[in-house]
């Protein structure tokens, strides 16, 4: 990784901009760069620490404590003092291997204090702020100390005291996915447990009402904040738990049946960083780059091995139910045998592969997804005996791993791996170094994961300590053999990717599949408008864009994708992943060479982007330049409100003419009456043109632009 500007200004003030009181109160004070946002730090007269923030001068988190409790010792909360303060500045740019623009600006100030207890034990704990120009993000550090080696974290209960009754837009805090519609409420009506009976998938497990992280907020006088995590290890997930009444959110850390605590570290170790993304508006949310600044830099060093691209595969067609994941073998005497049943719908046969090969190599796609290749999928759900059933090397008889791959390196078409561990942890964890390293013997460079189901060992879920290191050491691991992840049914992103960059891509939202089979109407309108402004800030999304066939009704009758064609073609632009699956059946697309040309033309790896306009679950406009040609490709969405949009593309070279191919919403569009109606026209633009472009209920637009 090149450094490109690198300055550090160390100034200790222990007065300056620091209040040490004769009564062990003590105020210490921050602000960004650019002065708009100040944190301070403050002890009051009982030695309990709290902060605040100020957005333009105005309160944005009152009076907000921080505190620990512990099984095995007395709480962390008062009696403290300060013993030592340092304020720094920090200033670097630094390079994206991969990711949505090539060049990340890190400017930020922090402020370090060091707290005591006053009485016995003496037990020391670290508090950091660093305050950016887009937001805040804090940590606490547990230092290496005399008779203390193990913290055993009950709950850590650390607050954001709100100013006022936010519009918000959340998803319960649930344990063990993230899968759920969100919900638009004032704060005050955050209603988690409500969630309850409308769950009808694997798992889920809501104690509490809370929600979980991103949760995006949008005030009276444009203030928008957004609150999360970054640099999730060897810790549990954090849920905000809701007081209604109070408008406080206080951390609720994801638990464990099996354990009285929540979080196991020896010291010394520092916490994830709590973030508040503060910005007067709904697109500098996104460009923010706060969570992976607040990230170590990479570990992995060159990663070039992994390239961005995008893929097609067999998947699409197993959740219409065209095809099944298993085979039709049976167990037997603790062996998947093939018994002469196969049902003759498996989708993953060496000839279908190849199908899928063939449109890939035609179409500039550089990658094949293959699910239900290998044994064990008639047994993977639903049985308390997961334990064993995947061994993530074994194919079914009527897929040839050897001839898929020849023929696809033949045809310059990467295959991506599939491991679904049906959450059968211990499992995939004794046999990852042979799967892994059967992909790095057929030169495989990407694996997606699932992990559906109940975790196993029971007593565990998705989103806490124990899994948190799984899915952490999975990725690690895999960088040893030169494989990049894509995790479904993942935990949260939280910027991991800049420290490792094989950590590509992950669901963790309610995504494309819930189209085919949810039952109850799939992802309405408002859903992606939403997603860009919540679960995007945190990460690249594996979404499956790019369903041409919206109806459907020669698979499911009573489902759809509640788009127009339009907004699938600007998915490709909107929702950012390295990894960007052309997600329908070959004959779909065959069938629709015109809007296809889009998913041949677009980008996946960016040198810049821009959002240009947006209001958050309403829609989103967003350009992003192609590293390798400098091409532009523009997408824009809306809910179920139709718009017209003012472009501006004062954004493209002086001086340089491109050829503009705008793919919008046709005059009778809508995403129930007519998602198909599509136009398409070619004009040559510059920097100066301006363009108004209608979005139908539930559509969008795509633009591509090419150098001339």
């Amino acid at each position: 990784m090149k450094l490109k500007l690198f300055s550090i200004i160390l100034v200790v003030l222990l007065c300056l901009s620091c209040n040490l009181g004769n009564d062990n109160t003590a105020q210490l004070s921050v602000k960004s760069p650019n002065g708009r946002i100040a944190v301070q730090l403050e002890l009051d007269n009982l030695g309990l620490p709290f902060y605040k923030v100020q957005f333009d001068d105005k309160t944005v988190i009152d009076t907000s404590y921080l505190a620990f409790e512990f099984v095995n010792a007395k709480p962390i909360k008062e009696d403290l003092k300060v013993t030592s303060v340092r304020i720094n500045s920090f200033n670097e740019t630094w390079d994206m291997p991969w990711g949505e623009q090539r060049n990340v600006k890190n400017n930020y100030k922090f402020i370090k204090a060091q707290f005591e207890e006053t009485s016995t034990p003496n037990r020391k704990v670290n508090i950091e702020f660093r305050v950016y120009d887009d937001g805040i993000g804090f940590r606490y550090e547990f230092p290496e100390q005399d008779g203390w080696k193990e913290a055993l974290i009950k709950d850590e209960h650390t607050e954001f005291n709100l100013t006022e009754d936010y519009k918000t837009f959340w998803i319960p805090g649930d344990w063990d996915i993230y899968e759920h519609l969100y919900s638009t409420t004032k704060l005050s009506k955050i209603d988690a447990k409500s969630y309850i009976p409308k769950t009808n998938l694997a798992q889920s497990y809501i104690p509490e009402n809370s929600v979980n992280t991103p949760v995006t907020m949008v005030g009276k006088d444009g203030i928008h904040l957004s609150f999360h995590e970054a640099a999730l290890v060897d810790y549990s997930g954090m849920t905000l738990k809701v007081d209604t009444e109070d408008l406080n959110l206080k951390s609720s850390l994801v638990g464990s049946e099996n354990k009285s605590y929540k979080v196991k570290r020896s010291l010394p170790f520092t916490t994830p960083w709590r973030t508040i993304q503060i910005t007067d508006n709904a697109p500098d949310l996104i460009e923010s780059n706060l969570i992976v600044n607040l990230n170590e830099p990479n570990k992995l060093g060159d990663v070039s091995w992994f390239t961005p691209m995008k893929y097609n595969g067999v998947w699409w067609e197993m959740h219409l139910g065209k095809s099944s994941w298993d085979y039709g073998m049976e167990l037997v005497d603790g062996k998947w045998t093939d018994t002469g049943k196969a049902h003759g719908k498996h989708g993953a046969t060496t000839e279908n592969v190849k199908r899928f090969i063939d449109f890939s190599a035609k179409n500039n796609i550089d990658g094949v997804l293959v699910e239900g290749w290998n044994t064990g999928w008639e047994r993977w759900i639903g049985f308390e005996d997961r334990e064993g059933v995947f061994d993530f090397v074994s194919t079914y008889p009527d897929y040839d791993l050897d001839e898929v791959t020849r023929y696809a390196k033949e045809k310059g078409v990467q295959i991506i791996m599939h491991h679904e561990t049906s959450a059968a942890t211990q499992t995939y964890e004794k046999q990852q170094d042979t799967a892994y390293a059967l992909m790095q013997k057929y030169g495989m460079h990407a694996v997606k994961s699932g992990y559906v189901g109940k975790i196993l060992p029971k007593g565990e879920f998705h989103h806490g300590q124990y899994m948190v290191n799984q899915y952490n050491n999975a990725a690690i691991k895999a960088a040893k053999y030169q494989v990049a992840v894509n995790a479904h049914e993942p935990i949260k992103a939280t910027g991991l990717r800049r420290t490792y960059p094989n950590i590509i891509s992950r669901e963790g939202l309610r995504g494309q599949e819930f189209n085919a089979w949810s039952g109850d109407g799939g992802n309405p309108p408002e859903h992606l408008p939403i997603v860009a402004f919540t679960r995007m800030l945190a990460g690249p999304i594996d979404f499956t864009p790019g369903i041409f066939n919206i109806k459907f009704d020669e698979y499911r009758k009573n489902n759809q994708v509640n788009t127009t064609l339009a907004q699938q073609l600007a998915l490709y632009v909107v929702i950012y992943s390295p990894v960007q699956m052309a997600a329908d059946l070959v004959e779909h697309y065959e069938a629709n060479p015109e809007p296809l040309q889009f998913i041949r033309d677009v980008g996946v790896d960016w040198e810049k982007s821009l959002i240009l306009n947006g209001e958050v679950g309403d829609y989103v406009t967003i350009a992003r330049q192609e590293r390798k040609t400098g091409n532009w490709f523009l997408g824009g969405i809306t809910d179920e409100n139709s718009l017209t949009l003012e472009i501006e593309f004062d954004f493209l070279e002086d001086g340089q003419s491109y050829e503009a191919t705008i793919y919008s919403d046709g005059e009778n569009a809508h995403w129930d009456d007519n998602p198909l109606d599509l136009k398409i026209e070619k004009q040559t633009i510059t920097n100066t043109f301006k363009l108004n472009i209608r979005l139908a209920e539930g559509g969008g637009f795509a633009i591509s632009l090419k150098k001339t």
